[in-house]
């Protein structure tokens, strides 16, 4: 039985499918770790609950403008820039 699960699902038309479920856990993983340790509006332990509503605006900012979204924001918005270019100015 055990034989047969493997040669059923170890060959190798099955590993994109591995690396790509794979990859989808490990972000769905990396966004929550992301949101219960640094989100200001998720609280876990007792003390934090304990304190209610903040209005912590400086940490909210810091949360949501992470280093991806900074990075983000100075890149143009294309997704092919030197074909775009290369069609569109012509020499």
């Amino acid at each position: 039985m055990a034989s047969s699960t493997y040669a059923r699902w170890l060959r190798p038309e099955v590993y994109p499918l591995f690396v790509t479920v794979g990859a989808a856990v490990g972000l769905c993983a990396m966004q929550l770790t992301r949101n219960i340790t640094g989100n200001p509006e998720v609280r876990v332990t007792k003390e934090k609950r304990a304190a209610g509503i903040l209005d912590n605006f400086e940490e909210g900012e810091r949360y949501a403008q992470h280093g991806v979204r900074k990075f983000a924001r100075t890149q143009t918005p294309e997704i092919m820039p030197k074909l775009n270019n290369f069609f569109s100015n012509p020499n």
